[in-house]
C-alpha cells in the first residue's frame, strides 16, 4: 500500500549521543492510503538517545492527533512502534481501548516508550510508527494485526460492554445514589486489590539458582459456568518464589473450534494471601481445538513473584480459571459479571479499562457526568 501518512525521514543517527535529536529527522509515521484514521498533527517532545554498549536506548515522548476518517465509530486503536524488528526491546506497541470516536472526530494518542536500537549506520528515521489495528463499534477490524491486537481490543471492548451494562443496570434499578454506591465500591476494590510483581523469563529460570527444592504443584481451578473451555488439570514446577513451565489441560465444550485460550492465574502465599499473578496464554498460532477435544496450554517460561519492592512471595498453591477464549472465526469470549462475582474474583482481578475510565470520570467530573456518559451507549 502507498503511504498517505506523514513520513519524517532523515539521516539516522551514526553515533550515540546524550543530546536531544531533531524530531523532524527522527520519527517516521506511516499510515496506509486506505487507513480509517488520518494523521492531523504530531507533537514530539524531547528524543534523547543514549549509548549503552553497541546499542542506543531511545526515550520517546510524543502525542499524535488522529481523525476518524471512516463511517463508523472507533472503539480501539493499536500502534506498532519500531526501532528495530529483531532486537529484543526494539519493538513496542501503544493500545488505546475504551474509545468512542465518531466519524470525523479527532482524538489523541500518547506515545511514551523506551526502545533499544543497534548502533549502526543507515538512512531513514530513528523510530517508525505504524498502524497495527483499528476496532470499530460493530467489532469489524482493520489492520495487519501483527501484534494480535484484534483479539486484545475485541476482548477489551467486550469487557467494556459488560461493565457498562452492569452500571446501567444499577442506575435503572437503584437510581443515581445506587450508581454512586457501586462506583465507590469499585474505587475501594481498586485501592485494596493486592498487588504482586511478576518477572518473566522465556525458556529457563528467572533466577540463576533456585532458593528451595523443586516440587510439582497442581493447579486448582475455578469453574465459570459460561466458559466455552473447561480446565481439566494443570501443574507447574515450583521453587521458592519461582514457577516454571506451567502446563494446563483444557477441553473445548463449545460447538465451535477454538484457536486461543488464556488461563488467569492466582497465587496464594504461605500467609494465605491471594494475588492475581497474570495469565498463561496458549503459544501463538499453535492451537486449534475442535469441539469436544482436549488440548494443552503450554508455556516455556519461568515466573518469579515478589511484592513490596522485591520481597519474595513463597508460593504455597495456585488456582487457575479461563479468562479469555478466541474462536476460529475471530469471535472472543470473556467471563460475564455474574461469573466473576460468584467465583469471588472481583476483589483480585484488575478492573477493565472501561471500568477504570468510568470510575475516573466519576472521581473527576461527578455523578451527573457519569450518568450522561452511560446514556450514550
Amino acid at each position: 500500500m502507498a503511504a498517505a501518512g506523514l513520513i519524517l525521514a532523515g539521516a539516522m543517527l551514526v553515533c550515540a549521543q546524550d543530546a536531544p535529536l531533531d524530531q523532524h529527522s527522527s520519527i517516521g509515521i506511516d499510515l496506509p492510503s486506505d487507513s480509517p484514521v488520518a494523521l492531523l498533527k504530531t507533537d514530539v517532545g524531547e528524543i534523547r538517545p543514549t549509548q549503552r554498549g553497541g546499542a542506543l536506548i531511545v526515550d520517546l515522548h510524543m502525542a499524535l492527533t488522529l481523525r476518524n476518517s471512516s463511517a463508523h465509530h472507533i472503539r480501539g486503536v493499536t500502534l506498532l512502534v519500531l526501532a528495530q524488528e529483531v532486537t529484543p526491546g526494539g519493538k513496542a506497541s501503544v493500545a488505546v481501548p475504551s474509545l468512542d470516536v465518531a466519524p470525523g472526530q479527532a482524538f489523541s494518542v500518547r506515545v511514551d516508550l523506551r526502545l533499544l536500537k543497534p548502533l549502526q549506520t543507515g538512512s531513514g528515521p530513528l523510530v517508525k510508527v505504524s498502524l497495527d489495528g483499528v476496532l470499530f463499534e460493530n467489532f469489524d477490524f482493520y489492520g495487519p494485526n501483527r501484534l494480535n491486537s484484534r483479539r486484545s481490543m475485541t476482548a477489551w471492548e467486550m469487557e467494556a460492554e459488560r461493565d457498562r451494562r452492569h452500571f446501567k443496570t444499577v442506575l435503572a434499578a437503584a437510581g443515581p445514589e445506587g450508581l454512586r454506591h457501586a462506583i465507590l465500591e469499585s474505587l475501594a476494590r481498586q485501592a485494596e486489590r493486592p498487588r504482586i510483581d511478576v518477572r518473566v523469563s522465556r525458556g529457563g529460570r528467572a533466577v540463576a539458582a533456585a532458593t528451595a527444592p523443586d516440587r510439582m504443584v497442581r493447579f486448582a481451578f475455578l469453574r465459570l459456568p459460561d466458559s466455552p473451555v473447561e480446565p481439566m488439570e494443570g501443574w507447574a514446577e515450583i521453587s521458592g518464589n519461582e514457577a516454571r513451565e506451567p502446563r494446563i489441560e483444557v477441553r473445548n465444550r463449545s460447538p465451535r473450534p477454538v484457536r486461543y485460550v488464556e488461563i488467569g492465574w492466582l497465587v496464594r502465599d504461605r500467609q494465605g494471601r491471594e494475588f492475581l499473578a497474570g495469565s498463561v496464554p496458549a503459544a501463538e498460532n499453535d492451537m486449534f481445538l475442535p469441539p469436544g477435544e482436549t488440548g494443552r496450554v503450554l508455556q516455556d517460561t519461568a515466573l518469579r513473584f515478589s511484592r513490596n519492592a522485591g520481597e519474595p512471595v513463597a508460593i504455597e498453591s495456585m488456582t487457575g480459571f479461563v479468562s479469555q477464549v478466541e474462536f476460529a472465526d475471530g469471535k472472543v469470549w470473556v467471563p460475564n459479571r455474574t461469573s466473576i462475582e460468584n467465583a469471588r474474583l472481583l476483589g483480585v482481578l484488575a478492573p477493565s479499562p472501561e471500568e477504570q475510565r468510568l470510575t475516573d470520570m466519576y472521581r473527576t467530573r461527578g455523578i451527573n457526568a457519569l450518568i450522561e456518559e452511560l446514556r450514550k451507549f
